[in-house]
């Protein structure tokens, strides 16, 4: 079989040193110049590097093409030749030199008395012209910018939409969008933008990568997750905001925490908690309530307790700040608080009972609350803190009621903190007090089977 010649369009590509976004950029420059209305995205440009067009691209893009890179659209999605490239064309509808990897750079030649006609030879002067030309080419450089405000807030709202579908939908269905999304960024990103640009895209990008860290441990991969944890917190500081700086500490605990490192969950929330002192979103409850739970898991009575009474103060001056317009995993509304709560007091003595309060609060607000607010795996972890309080309260019938719409979620619902929160019922219905309890026996086997068909299990 033979090889597959590369297109001419590939070849062009290989020579020019831009990223492909910023050729993308450069493209809808011209044509606005132009005046024709001709878009291009990076994807539609990499199927016409790789001449994998199955719909013909439009008059507008065809005769742009042509503008740009000097060659007819049929040339430059046919194989390159084998030898040098064809000659230019000088004739067709377009008319003007290219302005891609084709066109000549221009070098900049030594300033000499005779470039300024009527001007003296004083060294001063020719320094301030040559400063000037200079300066003429920067503003030049400047003004190409590789992402616009429109741009920046289409994948605002790609990442708004990530979020909240984080919290309704399974992981496998928003997982490549993911990773898409962040590759979009990191690209544009690694191109040229103004300074505030800059910043809205250190924003997205740390949000995306805080998505992808919490993907990574609800897949049991924590190494992962806290590096791209890492990533998140190195945007946020880019992005100079200190919400975000707050909350990639906050999921850098919740990492540590589901990995079974309380200690080091509680010093991550502390850290997080001297970046929210001024912050007035719902971040700053939910470090807390972080703390709280990784104390009570170290037996911390007064230390977790204290922890649930800072995150109900911080509800109580509670302001929604721009993560929370983000919504979805980036918010910390009611109902997750009492579920956070619920996990505190489940694993301290004697508080079985206030446990089972704050449990059946979080489910009545996932219920009757805002849809938006509402999440199938935190829903799910408190159904588990409930059953795990009945179990311990010795109400195994309760338990199994509570916990029998968790062990109901299909294979790609069954995510690493789900897991974990049904594992921990299982292991205190192993106790000597239910040893002979046939409700026992059967839950234990329930969850047994639940178990075995993780989310991480399933084939990508």
């Amino acid at each position: 079989m033979s090889e597959q010649r590369l297109t001419l369009l590939a070849v062009l590509i290989d020579r020019d040193e831009r990223t492909h976004s910023e050729i993308v950029a450069r493209f809808e420059r011209c044509a606005r110049d132009n005046d024709e209305d001709a878009t291009l995205s990076v994807r539609t440009l990499r199927r016409w590097i790789a001449g994998d067009v199955q719909t013909a691209p439009r008059p507008s893009q065809r005769r742009m093409a042509r503008l740009f890179w000097g060659y007819p659209m049929a040339d430059l999605l046919s194989p390159a030749p084998t030898g040098p490239l064809p000659a230019l064309p000088t004739s067709g509808a377009v008319t003007a030199a290219p302005v891609g990897p084709t066109s000549p750079t221009p070098q900049a030649e030594p300033l000499t008395p005779t470039d300024e006609p009527g001007r003296s030879s004083d060294p001063l002067e020719r320094q301030v012209a040559m400063a000037t030309r200079r300066a003429a080419r920067f503003a030049t450089f400047a003004e190409i910018d590789n992402v616009g405000p429109e741009a920046i807030a289409q994948l605002r709202d790609d990442v708004v939409h990530l979020a909240n579908a984080y919290i309704h939908d399974p992981l496998a269905s928003i997982m490549s969008d993911l990773l898409t999304e962040q590759e979009a960024v990191f690209q544009l990103l690694e191109g040229r933008q103004k300074p505030a640009l800059s910043r809205d895209l250190y924003l997205l990008a740390g949000v995306v990568s805080g998505l992808i860290a919490k993907a990574s441990q609800d897949l049991g991969r924590f190494h992962e997750a806290m590096t791209h944890a890492r990533t998140l917190y190195v945007c946020a500081d880019n992005a100079d905001h200190q919400g975000l700086r707050a909350w990639a500490r906050g999921l850098q605990g919740l990492i540590a925490y589901w990995a079974g490192r309380p200690q080091e969950a509680v010093r991550y929330a502390q850290s997080g908690a001297e970046f929210a002192a001024n912050v007035s979103g719902s971040v700053a409850s939910w470090l807390p309530a972080l703390e709280a739970r990784a104390w009570a898991v170290m037996n911390s009575p007064d230390e977790a307790s204290h922890a649930l009474g800072r995150a109900v103060d911080q509800r109580a001056v509670h302001r929604p700040d721009d993560l929370d317009a983000i919504g979805g995993l980036l918010a910390f509304p009611q109902a997750k608080q009492s579920y956070y709560a619920a996990g505190t007091y489940v694993c301290l003595d004697g508080e079985h009972d206030r446990a089972q309060s704050e449990a059946l609060s979080a489910l009545d607000l996932f219920e009757h609350g805002r849809p938006e607010d509402r999440s199938f795996s935190d829903e799910a972890g408190a159904r588990a803190e409930l059953a795990l309080a009945r179990v311990n309260a010795g109400h195994v019938d309760g338990a199994q009621q509570a916990l029998a719409p968790v062990l109901a979620l299909e294979p790609d619902r069954r995510i690493g903190g789900i897991l974990t929160s049904a594992t921990r019922v299982h292991q205190a219905l192993r106790s000597r007090h239910h040893a002979n309890s046939p409700v026992a026996r059967h839950l234990r086997e329930e969850i047994e089977a639940f178990c075995r068909v993780p989310a991480a299990a399933l084939p990508a």
